[in-house]
């Protein structure tokens, strides 16, 4: 029931999300405008990384967790009503047909591959359900990619990463939201389970990172106009990746003042990084292929957070795992809880209503692997960062303009934008 929910939020999501995109990119042509309405867009977006936390948390210490999903009704009715009179009604392409087999190849293989990265601390390598998690997620991946090229109507025209702008743009989007969702899902934990933060005050120490992207992503293609995409990127990166390496630092993390200021800092690099990779992507392709961009933008920001949660989580847990030293004393059952995660520590203090100095001992060695492996998961997360660097600097072209001049199709498109309505060049 609870996996048949979550799965029909995301197909809900996978329907309004992209769309967002692909409205700017037909209502805005000029590269110029375009880009700052990506910028704005980003920028609200960051709006809602801010409030969800907060809204959250409050919620969950005034109220129940199911507040959290019934506060989002009314506000879903209110975007129904809302689009239904503001959005502008698109022609759909007859010529296109949907990809059932494309979305089943995908979701198959990101399954597979994701569940063995997942299961690869608690079972190993070796383990027949993770060599065949792994193998399954191959096998579907490459059915996926012959397939997107064969199918005369594919979701995702792998052609398009021919493109440098387009394909360099994607990777470096998935490789920081990568980073992104990997460091947030550690970062929650260890206000509420390591600092022992309320809900509410650990999602209000969450709000940096949006308020830096709101700060910055509206300002990045002003910026592009006078540097160029390439370095406005690239800079971005390098600030996240600045940050990210802070993570790991415990004098720093555990200040208040400290702490935020350096998720304020990884949020003003998110907002570098977020419109201008974006408007790489949408302007890449011809405006009729808008909604196909706007959704490889959306699966690359999901893909990567995806992967990046299981593949930091694994990293994290394994040296958590590793790490962890049990105190003395434990009663049967609680030592296997104790190893298996600081949630698990924390609730068998309760449950097994360890005496107040054994209980402690047992948040101190929870707390110590905990940030053990936080920290080698920021390492990791910084290294991605890096790579994603020098996808971008190598790959990705300074301006959009030469872009556009090695693409016939653009270059024909952009010329037609520019004729007046006197049919004259200008």
């Amino acid at each position: 029931m609870l996996i048949g929910a979550r799965a029909l939020m995301g197909i809900g999501g996978a329907c309004i999300y992209p769309s967002t995109l692909s409205i700017l990119t037909n209502t805005f042509h000029d590269n110029k405008e375009r880009g700052r309405a990506i910028g704005i867009w980003a920028g609200v977006s960051g709006l809602g990384v801010a409030i969800g936390p907060l809204a959250g948390g409050l919620l969950v210490e005034h109220f129940w967790w199911g507040s959290v999903f019934l506060v989002n009704v009314p506000i879903c009715v209110l975007a129904i009503v809302a689009g239904r009179f503001f959005v502008p009604t698109t022609t759909p392409d007859s010529d296109h047909r949907l990809d059932p087999f494309g979305a089943i190849f995908s979701i198959v293989g990101l399954m597979g591959l994701l569940y063995a990265i997942i299961e690869v601390p608690d079972r190993g390598w070796s383990d027949p359900v993770v060599v065949s998690a792994f193998a399954i997620g191959a096998v579907f991946l490459a059915a996926f990619a012959w397939w997107e090229t064969h199918y005369k109507h594919p979701m995702l025209d792998l052609h398009f990463f021919q493109n440098p702008r387009f394909s360099a743009a994607s990777a470096t989007i998935t490789l920081t939201f990568f980073a992104l969702y990997g460091s947030t899902f550690l970062l929650t934990q260890y206000f509420q389970f390591v600092l022992l933060y309320s809900p509410f005050k650990a999602g209000m120490l969450t709000a940096p990172v949006a308020v830096g992207i709101m700060a910055t992503a509206p300002q990045a293609p002003k910026l592009v106009e006078r540097i160029g995409t390439k370095l406005v990127v690239v800079i971005g990166l390098g600030i996240v990746a600045v940050g990210l390496f802070l993570y790991s630092v415990a004098a720093v993390m555990s200040s208040v003042v400290g702490g935020g200021f350096v998720r304020l800092l990884f949020g003003v690099g998110m907002g570098l990084v977020m419109a201008p990779a974006t408007e790489s992507i949408m302007g890449s392709l011809p405006k009729a292929k808008a909604g196909v961009g706007s959704a490889v933008n959306d699966t690359t920001r999901q893909a990567g957070g995806a992967m990046g949660v299981a593949v930091i989580g694994s990293v994290f847990a394994a040296t958590y795992h590793r790490v962890i030293d049990l105190p003395a004393g434990l009663p049967a059952g609680a030592d296997s809880m104790v190893h298996d995660s600081i949630g698990k520590a924390l609730e068998a203090a309760r449950s097994f209503n360890l005496p107040a100095d054994l209980a402690a001992e047992v948040h101190d060695a929870a707390s110590h692997a905990f940030f053990s492996g936080m920290q080698v998961a920021a390492w990791v997360g910084t290294a991605i960062v890096i790579c994603a660097m020098v996808v971008a600097y190598r790959y990705l072209p300074a301006r959009a303009e030469r872009a556009v001049r090695n693409d016939p199709e653009l270059e024909l498109e952009a010329r037609e934008l520019a004729i007046t309505d006197d049919g004259i060049l200008a």
